[in-house]
């Protein structure tokens, strides 16, 4: 009765006519709303891990050296851009608005774009550090760096596009014998230069990963110099947390780094094999892969658990961290053995 009289006084409040149309506008709304949700689910899915070899013999009308490293950046690239829903990270209106963690697994692999194509742009395709960086390359590398939520004037699909035409550019004159000028130079200390890079993303993401808990740190900034400076005084020991609401962002962030490299990590297999085999290194390759290959097994839970270290439910972040450390320490080790003679 209560129920019958709040539906009769709601209706006096309308608008003369508005009653007539409450029954399609609500079917509408609902119908809207099952669609959001729905391309939201199928939007959240992240590209499945493509096969470095395949893409090589596909694409590849020459196997030169650096076809394996360039051809898997143009993959990454565009499956940024081409997987369900496109780029979301810049998206200004439902659903890709509502998302939050595939969007930030997009940050994570072009995170490892721009220092992949950094590193090639900057020792990967030049003989020495005085020789005259690839023309397309200096044009592709900061295409990647431009900011990724950009939604126009321009958005940031459109300069990441531009860069995967400059990297295709570069591709095509690497597979060109006349082209002398352009090249890959597969050496040690190239490959130890990119791998400086992972060491440092890879163990932020550790770091931050490991927050997620909560604890107190001892302050090591300024440990083994004695002489070292900073601009702000810090306490001698630190409280770290992760934010309860950007858990599940590094734990996404930190699942599209890990996607991206091992991708990446195949295609250097591939174009740096001598190297590797000379330093009987091929086999720390593999390791790491599959560390990195375990960090992509699926999620069965609807949410990012964030259970203490030794507690009753589980703590993915934990669990991501764990792997990832592992992975850093084979980089570490892996840097080692290149540097030896």
């Amino acid at each position: 009765m209560a129920l019958q009289q709040l539906k009769n006084r709601i209706k006096t409040w309308l608008p003369t006519g508005a009653v007539g149309l409450a029954g399609p506008l609500g079917g509408l709304l609902a119908v809207y709303i099952l669609l959001v949700a729905g391309l939201g689910i199928y939007w959240s899915r992240a590209p499945a891990p493509f096969d470095v070899q395949a893409i090589i013999a596909e694409s590849s009308s020459r196997p030169a050296t650096g076809v394996a490293t360039t051809l898997t950046a143009i993959q990454l690239g565009e499956s940024l851009l081409s997987k369900p829903g496109g780029f979301l990270r810049n998206d200004i209106a439902p659903p890709g608005v509502l998302l939050d963690n595939i969007p930030n697994w997009e940050y994570g692999v072009l995170i490892q774009l721009r220092d992949l194509t950094r590193a090639m742009r900057e020792v990967m395709s030049r003989s020495q550090s005085q020789s005259r960086e690839d023309p397309d390359l200096a044009l592709a590398e900061p295409r990647f760096n431009f900011q990724a939520n950009s939604w126009m004037l321009p958005s940031s699909e459109s300069q990441y596009e531009e860069g995967l035409a400059y990297l295709r550019a570069y591709l095509a004159r690497l597979q060109d014998p006349e082209a002398k000028e352009a090249q890959f130079y597969a050496r040690a200390d190239n490959l130890r230069h990119w791998l400086a890079a992972v060491d440092i993303r890879l163990g932020s993401l550790s770091q931050r990963l490991s927050a997620s808990v909560g604890q107190r740190r001892v302050n090591t900034d300024l440990a083994g110099d004695g002489a070292a400076t900073q601009s702000t005084p810090v306490p001698a020991e630190l409280e770290v947390k992760t934010p309860w609401a950007e858990i599940d962002d590094v734990f996404y962030e930190a699942r599209g780094t890990a996607w991206a490299l091992l991708h990446i990590l195949r295609a250097i297999e591939v174009d740096f094999a001598d190297v590797l085999a000379k330093k009987n290194a091929t086999v720390s390759v593999r390791q790491i892969i599959r560390e990195l290959e375990a960090t992509q097994e699926n999620v069965w839970s609807p949410m990012i658990l964030n259970g203490s270290g030794f507690g009753l439910w589980a703590n993915h972040s934990l669990v991501m961290a764990s792997y990832l450390t592992r992975a850093n320490a084979a980089i570490v080790d892996l840097r080692d053995l290149l540097a030896q003679g």
